[in-house]
């Protein structure tokens, strides 16, 4: 498949043009003309582009890619080493951030409420666009079963802080995967029972207290690797491709 019919493709699959992002989305380092192997990952480090190169890809397909708003302009250093090996060894680098957050079938936060057998219901910003959703377990659980359920489904125990009433059963659940931590007062106003996020910050601990709700941290990485492989997965399906999705460890 010709590199620029690959864009396309996923330009099409994914509609990056109906959602802001903070970084552009589809091709981003513009490699071999024809396309074969792809290997997909969470992100485009170092230690994934290397495992590219090991398997002879064409493409590198990530969620979080390269030229993020208010980074270093200069190409040098880490930066510099990184795109210097996709040069070098003609791959493609392909990028979709938000577009794979939200996409209703392939989507990290669709993935998320597969894994965790949640219902989903909308999205909380109440639009089509939103990057965090709502839905409902199928029975209720307890805060230590949704942690132990998170934790078999990620494979990494979730950070949970649990309100004054730590019996309190989950029915309704909000959650954003990455860095969505910032959505628990909008998950609070739902009257939602928990909301999960990937990423913490010092201020969620005082806001799910004071907002009486289950709080989870499920890690960024652990909540963000579901989307891409799915995305793959399509790829292979529908379009014969070969791809291999490698997952880097990353502990945040």
């Amino acid at each position: 498949m010709n590199n620029l019919q690959l864009e396309k493709l996923l330009n099409e699959k994914l509609s990056p043009q109906l959602i802001k992002d903070y970084s552009p989305n589809g091709l981003q380092v513009e490699g071999a003309t024809e396309i074969n192997v792809v290997v997909t990952g969470v992100t485009a480090s170092q230690a994934l582009i290397d495992k590219a190169v090991e398997l002879n890809a064409d493409a590198l397909l990530v969620h979080h890619g390269y030229f993020w708003k208010g980074e270093p302009e200069p190409i040098r250093g880490m930066k510099g080493k990184r795109i210097r090996t996709l040069i070098k060894n003609d791959i493609n680098l392909f990028g979709y951030h938000l577009p794979l957050d939200i996409h209703p079938e392939l989507g990290n936060n669709a993935e998320l409420a597969r894994l965790l057998e949640i219902e989903v219901e909308g999205g909380l910003e109440g639009h089509p666009q939103s990057v965090a959703m709502f839905g409902r377990l199928k029975q209720p659980l307890t805060g230590a079963q949704l942690a132990e359920r998170i934790n078999r489904a990620l494979d990494r125990a979730p950070l949970h802080i649990a309100p004054d009433n730590a019996d309190k059963l989950i029915e309704t659940i909000g959650w954003c995967t990455g860095g969505g931590q910032d959505y628990i007062e909008l998950a609070a106003q739902h009257g939602l029972d928990a909301f999960i996020s990937g990423e913490i910050s010092e201020r969620t601990t005082y806001s799910a207290r004071e907002l009486d709700i289950h709080y989870f941290a499920a890690g960024h990485h652990a909540t963000e690797r579901y989307g891409i492989k799915a995305l793959g997965e399509w790829l292979a399906a529908e379009h014969d491709l070969d791809v291999t999705f490698i997952d880097i460890d990353n502990l945040v």
